[in-house]
């Protein structure tokens, strides 16, 4: 283990590396300033150990209640090489800038948004960038963006432990993360290596949400268990943490994604972390 399990490196260098490091402060890395012309009271990560099991999708239906709810909301898409938020909430082109920044676009119902696609002239144009140019983006989001006044800031970050989600936790005053996993053996690896670095950058885990985790029968209501059993409780059991929902398959969230409409979505599954986030 690295002398400073904040450093950038940390899980990647000894005990000789770190002396003399930039990151070996001594002390808590500094936070990146907010924009001047932004108030954000919570900043809330949605994270996983591996791809593929529907960040986005919960951060925006997390994003959608909270806004249903009656509170400021916006969107941070640290995701950049895959964004998505953009094209799930109808919102397309470039955004513009001010003295201030850059002025973040809105959803049909106030979503405030930013994201690498709506940098681009191309929007289907792919991102072709090394891992510290899009850890500089990430920043610039933050610190370059006119957010205005924001209740809960939600950042959907990419998968895995690499420089984003590193940037994010060492450069935003993150209140907490979200674990979003799904009803599959490897549940419990997913679960245990976002523990582990949100421990190391002493990133509260607020609970874990388990995607995917049945389709219900059209016709008889049965639950049928497509991916395995869910093993969600027992994996939140095991680090003491709170299971915010357990959300099935249904169409209407891919149609409401696919048109642009996911404002609309009522998701009653995350109902428990909607009172948590409430909370904070």
């Amino acid at each position: 283990m690295p002398e400073n399990s904040n450093c950038s490196s940390a899980g990647s260098c000894d005990r000789e590396s770190c002396e003399g490091c930039k990151g070996n402060s001594g002390g808590g890395i500094a936070k990146e300033p907010m924009n001047a012309a932004s108030k954000i009271k919570k900043v809330i990560g949605v994270v996983s150990g591996k791809g593929g099991v529907g960040k986005s999708f919960v951060t925006s239906s997390f994003a959608a209640a909270m806004k249903k709810a009656g509170y400021k909301v916006g969107i941070l898409d640290a995701d950049v090489t895959g964004p998505s938020i953009p094209k799930m909430f109808g919102v397309h082109g470039q955004v513009c800038g001010s003295e201030d920044g850059m002025i973040p676009m809105e959803s049909k119902d106030g979503i405030k948004i930013i994201s690498v696609n709506l940098l681009l002239e191309d929007e289907e144009a792919p991102v072709i960038w090394r891992g510290p140019v899009i850890a500089g983006v990430v920043k610039q989001f933050w610190n370059e963006t006119v957010w205005g006044d924001i209740d809960y800031l939600f950042v959907d970050m990419p998968p895995g432990t690499g420089d984003v989600p590193l940037t994010v936790f060492q450069s935003l005053p993150v209140d907490g993360i979200v674990i979003v996993t799904s009803p599959q053996e490897l549940v419990q690896m997913i679960v245990k290596k976002a523990c582990n670095m949100a421990e190391m950058m002493h990133v509260p885990v607020l609970g874990v949400v388990e995607n995917f985790s049945y389709l219900k029968c059209p016709d008889c209501g049965k639950e049928i268990s497509i991916f395995g059993e869910s093993r969600v409780e027992e994996a939140a059991a095991k680090f003491s943490l709170p299971v915010f929902g357990k959300i099935p398959i249904d169409p209407v969230y891919s149609e409401l994604a696919d048109a642009g409409r996911f404002f609309e979505a009522e998701n009653p599954y995350l109902e428990r972390g909607v009172e948590a986030l409430k909370k904070l």
